[in-house]
């Protein structure tokens, strides 16, 4: 359930709330807006006297939360979350469409610190890229591990931009947010509980990828979880699912873009590198993205995708990229927004 405060509720009247709705053995997530504050209360709600809580001093009403995912909702929090990334503190989720690129994996410090400087020209705000590779084959490239973040790091201190790499297991949350600005959760990895539980504990921002064939609620609690355990900074990506088809690598579900900013607050990134498999039609729906209302695409950029060690077919050249850039903008200009 969100109880709702009346407008002007000080911060003792906000805390006395808080503080009943502990006793009731409820978890309390209190959201403070311009205007007011609402807590959201998760828990077992059957011992709850909801009277009690109503006759609270500055409380309006109490509504009862109908969504399984309660603190991605719009039903709890209705105004859209911007969340800050990178040492620029790029906005991701207001007015602004954020352009992050880079490649699939960190190969050589002389590859990614090229390719960020070029990923920087663009317009980017951050860089992608790879240190831990979870690979359907055990025998192909499996990334450089540690070294690789320290390369990512190193590229984030010369550009400014916000380092985006992949956490592929509980026991490198740690490492990963030392060297990274944001942690992303794998489509392989969307419901791998513990570890979703675990970014939660990390006060970093996370973009939560769409599993491969996960539905938009299972998707959206998958978010739940890392809300739940303490971090409210939740980036979702949609990236393709699997599908009968053969023309793409995964299905580009765009129509979730629309349908994610309904049920969710949270900001909506699209990945069409992963949605398609192909470099040829990432400008495309790129395009298509933004005009579906993302807030940021997550490309993959290589400056020789013919001998990329990982995903060469669907990355773009950093002259692609930067072509593609001009037509990005006039459609965020188009529907209101900028790039």
């Amino acid at each position: 359930m969100v109880i709702v405060m009346k407008p002007g509720a000080s911060d003792e009247q906000i805390q006395h709330v808080i503080d009943l709705v502990r006793e009731f053995g409820l978890k309390d997530h209190p959201i403070y807006g311009t205007d007011r504050t609402v807590i959201a209360c998760i828990g077992d709600k059957r011992a709850v006297d909801k009277g009690a809580i109503e006759t609270a001093p500055m409380v309006e009403r109490v509504v009862p939360i109908l969504a399984p995912y309660k603190m991605a909702s719009t039903e709890v929090k209705q105004t859209r979350t911007t969340i800050e990334i990178g040492p620029e503190k790029f906005p991701v989720g207001g007015n602004k469409v954020g352009l992050i690129a880079g490649p699939c994996a960190v190969e050589s410090r002389d590859q990614l610190l090229r390719i960020a400087d070029a990923v920087k020209d663009a317009g980017a705000i951050g860089l992608r890229g790879g240190a831990y590779k979870p690979r359907t084959s055990p025998y192909s490239f499996q990334g450089m591990q540690e070294e690789g973040l320290e390369i990512l790091a190193e590229a984030g201190r010369n550009t400014g931009l916000a380092i985006v790499t992949e956490v592929v297991g509980v026991e490198t949350v740690d490492v990963v947010a030392e060297h990274a600005d944001v942690l992303q959760i794998g489509a392989r990895n969307m419901q791998h509980y513990p570890l979703l539980e675990a970014v939660g504990k990390v006060g970093k921002p996370v973009l939560l990828k769409r599993g491969l064939s996960a539905q938009l609620e299972e998707f959206l609690l998958a978010a739940e979880y890392i809300i739940n355990a303490g971090n409210e900074q939740v980036i979702l990506c949609e990236r393709g699912i699997r599908t009968y088809e053969k023309y793409v690598r995964n299905t580009l579900a765009l129509a979730a873009v629309p349908e994610l900013n309904e049920r969710s607050h949270l900001p909506v990134v699209v990945d069409p590198s992963h949605g398609t498999g192909h470099a040829h039609l990432v400008p495309a729906m790129c395009r298509a993205a933004i005009a579906a209302g993302a807030d940021a695409l997550i490309i993959e950029c290589h400056a020789d995708p013919e001998h990329a060690l990982s995903d060469g077919a669907q990355c773009l050249t950093p002259a692609v990229l930067s072509k593609l850039t001009g037509s990005l903008k006039r459609i965020a200009q188009a529907i209101g927004r900028e790039l």
